[in-house]
Formats: structure tokens, sequence, C-alpha cells
């Protein structure tokens, strides 16, 4: 997509993504009746010690428009990869710049950063109910919806896997 960019993201950029990721939970409404989640999702700086924490901005204006962390298996916010693939979490689009591609922009780096790592596929989870427009982009993608990677971290929180192999891995 022309305009934005996809960039690993520094500590100057930690306060505009963790004020974008929050929002665009509760936007979603995942944060309803939820503890700690917020917090998690605000403390980018944790996740940029333990994956890599991906931004997109506004090429014109620089401005962040979105954010994903990519994870590696045995890291702390790793829950579905084993050896030899990559995971992602946390994607999030601003919701003022929704529409725009901006979370395809985010898979795709994810998707080509672990090509790059040799990895043989990426897994993901999304919630049970909410974030249908994220699931339409991931199946467009290709990602498939995988049960037996199904689990429930809290009652009531049903995460539903999906995966997409990666060819010539």
């Amino acid at each position: 997509m022309t305009g934005l960019s996809v960039r690993r993201a520094g500590p100057d950029d930690f306060p505009a993504v963790a004020r974008l990721t929050v929002a665009a939970y509760e936007a979603d409404g995942q944060l309803k009746g939820e503890h700690g989640y917020a917090a998690v999702l605000a403390d980018v700086a944790a996740r940029a010690v333990d994956g890599e924490v991906l931004v997109a901005v506004d090429d014109a204006t620089g401005a962040p428009l979105g954010s994903v962390t990519f994870v590696l298996p045995g890291t702390r916010y790793a829950e579905l990869s084993r050896a030899g693939e990559a995971e992602f979490r946390m994607l999030a689009v601003d919701p003022a710049a929704q529409g725009r591609g901006v979370g395809a922009a985010l898979v795709e780096a994810c998707v080509s950063r672990a090509a790059e790592l040799g990895c043989s596929a990426v897994v993901i989870c999304v919630r049970s109910g909410f974030a249908a427009s994220a699931q339409r982009l991931y199946q467009r993608r290709g990602f498939v919806r995988t049960p037996e990677l199904d689990w429930e971290p809290l009652d009531g929180v049903r995460l539903l896997g999906l995966r997409l192999e990666l060819s010539g891995s």
C-alpha cells in the first residue's frame, strides 16, 4: 500500500503504540470485563524485549496507524508456535485508520519476517465472536482455521487457532 510503511518500533513509538492498541481492542469490545489485559497491551516496552514490535506509519505524517508483536516459540508472548514456526499477537489498527490496508500491511510484514527466518508456518489466534474484519483479513491471506490450536486462557475467553503454511520452507 502506498503512503504506509512498516518498521520495527523504537522507544519513541511506544506511547503511541500503547494508546492505539488499547483503543483498537476497546473499540472492538475485547476489553469489556477483562482484568489486566489492557495493561499487557499497553506495555509495549516489555513486548519489545521478548519479541519484535512492528509499527505501521503514515508516510506523510509519520503518525503510527497500527502495530503488531511478532514472536518465536519459547518466548514470553508466544502462545501457539512450536519449533520452526512464528506467531504474531496483539495486531491493532487505530480505529481512525481502519480500512486503509494497515492490518494487511502488518500481517504481510509478519509473514515476510517468518519466511526470512526460515519458518515453516505462522500461527495466530483470534478471539471467538470478535475481530470479524481481522478474521476476514486472515482468511484472505490464506490462514486456515486449525481447531487443535483453540484454547481458553480464561473462562469465557475462547481463542481460535489459525495457521498459514509457508512455501519453500
